[in-house]
């Protein structure tokens, strides 16, 4: 078992350019200290520049860290791209052995949208339209209907608020470190 009754876990997944990162940034900015964020792109590009592929060293990371955070009493988002086929079983034993409220979203952009938004980002230059084209899996589900869909039509202050309230985050009080 990981964390206590009192931890939130959070997984937040989508397309690249979905709104991932906005929303991470927009829960912690909301709640404060105690919100570790763990991003699939921090841990695979930059701590152990790989690539993604299934059984990749990344998976076994981002789980060490989210379970690392929650047993030292940090609320934690887990947020990436996390292919379904490539990432499913590590999220599912997560929750499985969390011991607090588990929330999963998936953000949903259609393609044409994440293709806009793409091109803002400060990658844009790097990742052109066709390897978007390749990455892009249209709504890449978790099983057993354990995450919620927020479309691309939610604001993000509406995606932020939604996550606070059903997780409870927004009731509890951010944690001094």
């Amino acid at each position: 078992m990981v964390g206590s009754e009192d931890t939130r876990l959070v997984i937040l997944r989508g397309n690249s350019a979905s709104g991932k990162s906005s929303v991470a940034a927009g829960l912690r900015e909301r709640f404060g200290r105690g919100l570790a964020l763990v991003g699939q792109d921090n841990l695979r590009r930059t701590v152990l520049r790989e690539r993604d592929r299934p059984g990749a060293a990344n998976i076994g990371l981002i789980d060490v860290t989210a379970r690392y955070a929650l047993d030292a009493g940090f609320h934690v988002v887990v947020k990436g791209i996390l292919y379904a086929d490539r990432y499913g079983d590590m999220l599912a034993q997560l929750r499985a052995d969390h011991r607090g409220v588990t929330h999963g979203y998936y953000l949903h952009a259609p393609l044409d949208e994440t293709l806009v938004r793409h091109s803002s980002k400060p990658i844009a230059d790097d990742v052109n339209e066709a390897q978007l084209r390749d990455w892009y899996r249209e709504l890449d589900l978790l099983p057993s209907g354990i995450e919620t869909v927020i479309g691309a039509d939610s604001a993000l202050h509406e995606t932020v608020d939604r996550i606070m309230i059903d997780t409870g985050l927004a009731h509890l009080p951010a944690i001094d470190r």
